[in-house]
């Protein structure tokens, strides 16, 4: 529990760094110049490289052992890319862009192997208890990030909102450089997490099992349907629902939710497993609907609180569905292949609907719940299959 929490600080404040950047990047692109459709393929491929690329890096981490230094190597490229944007001049999206997909690479790099070590730990207080607690500490740190950023716009005034959001990017610098300090700790306490989980846990053989297929299918169309949270901010943004100083605050909100259902739902796996995904779908769904086809702050409120609901689901339980199916000697190849299938999925969703919010914003939300609820049957239809399968082991 201890190697657990201590991780969790470190993702804190990763997470207080380029979730930070996150909660402002929707309208800081429009600054630029880039259109929605241009954020929302932005959004969707730096989606894709940071889950895609995961079964490469997961693969590698299988092979190599190595979970530390590949762990460490995708830190420091995930946290140095945001204070980085600080340096971006005017009209320089396509630059801006470039970072902001460096570092969704940089989380691709590091996810498996960290997400391994992580598992190793959670074989000992429970799967869902063990990343529950990283996801709330995690999104504790997400939650943070944009707090910070709404103070300084808010000390800095809107006048030039484009400088303004420079000088928040080169404030992260902060966090990001505590980040690696924690990690280099993390490291030098703890140097080989692989013996916090019994070799007998790791016998059984990787295979594609059926309950793990439906799995994959409905993750994925969960993640096609989940609207990333720049498509938020900028609409948000466009429709003057929240002043531009308060966008910060709109994404910290949804990170507070975030972590308090991330402790809920991880807690809740542990007692009734994948079905539990199928109920927080349910309840997130309407999110599209309250935040794009309503005027009122109120709704968009609401559906901003469901919208980190579902994402909290998503973080704590996703993972430990994983942990549960695939072995230890295998486990971050079976993260790789995943992520991988969530991140294609997200980067497709994303994508189109960046497109049919610049023509139908009705059709988007529309296709958002639609794709999101398609999920649930096959979510239940894993859970089943995972049943059937345990008792015949």
């Amino acid at each position: 529990m201890a190697f657990i929490l201590l991780m969790g600080v470190v993702s804190l404040f990763s997470d207080m760094t380029h979730e930070g950047a996150r909660s402002v990047l929707g309208a800081y692109l429009a600054l630029t110049g880039a259109s929605a459709a241009a954020i929302g393929f932005v959004s969707g491929f730096g989606e894709l490289c940071g889950y895609s690329l995961r079964l490469l890096f997961g693969i590698l981490a299988d092979k190599t052992r190595r979970y530390w230094p590949i762990t460490v190597t995708g830190y420091v490229i995930q946290v140095v890319a945001i204070p980085a944007l600080a340096l971006i001049p005017r009209g320089g999206w396509v630059a801006a862009c470039a970072l902001i997909i460096l570092e969704r690479v940089g989380k691709a790099v590091k996810k498996p192997a960290k997400n391994t070590m992580v598992s190793f730990a959670a074989s000992q207080v429970g799967q869902g208890k063990g990343f529950a607690w990283q996801e709330f500490l995690d999104q504790l740190g997400a939650f943070l990030g944009p707090v910070i950023l709404f103070l300084v716009c808010y000390v800095n005034g809107t006048d030039d909102l484009f400088k303004t959001y420079k000088l928040c990017f080169a404030l992260l610098g902060v966090p990001a450089v505590i980040t690696i300090a924690l990690l280099l700790l993390a490291k030098r306490r703890f140097p080989d997490p692989s013996g916090f989980e019994t070799p007998a846990a790791a016998q059984a053989p990787f295979r594609m099992r059926g309950s793990f297929t439906l799995y994959l299918v409905a993750i994925s169309l969960c993640a096609m349907g989940f609207v990333d949270f720049t498509l938020i901010t900028l609409h948000a943004a466009r429709t003057g629902a929240v002043a531009a100083q308060n966008l910060s605050l709109l994404y910290a909100a949804a990170m507070a939710i975030d972590a308090v259902a991330a402790l809920a739902f991880g807690y809740l796996y542990d007692r009734f497993g994948i079905r539990v995904l199928a109920v927080s779908t349910v309840l997130a769904a309407p999110f599209a609907a309250l935040i794009f086809l309503t005027s009122g702050k109120a709704a968009l409120i609401l559906g901003v609180c469901l919208w980190g609901v579902g994402m909290g689901a998503q973080e704590s339980i996703l993972k430990s569905a994983v942990s549960g199916i695939v072995p230890k000697q295998s486990r971050s190849t079976g993260f790789g292949i995943f992520e991988t299938a969530f991140g294609v999925a997200w980067f497709l969703g994303s994508w189109l609907m960046g497109a049919l919010y610049d023509h139908s914003i009705l059709a988007m939300a529309a296709f958002s719940m639609t794709t999101q609820l398609a999920a649930v049957p096959f979510f239940l239809l894993s859970a089943g299959s995972a049943r059937k399968e345990h008792l015949h082991e």
